[in-house]
């Protein structure tokens, strides 16, 4: 049995439960999510 998880649902799920948690922290979440796809976009790799 094995497991294969994709990183974009896992990201979205947890920032998901932060912005519930801390509503303020949406300008973070949002620019760190926006970063990571950024430099990912540019090193070649896809999410």
């Amino acid at each position: 049995m094995t497991l294969h998880l994709e990183l974009a649902p896992l990201i979205s799920l947890g920032a998901g439960v932060a912005i519930l948690a801390f509503p303020r922290l949406l300008n973070f979440i949002v620019a760190g999510y926006l970063i990571a796809l950024g430099v990912l976009g540019l090193l070649g790799h896809s999410l």
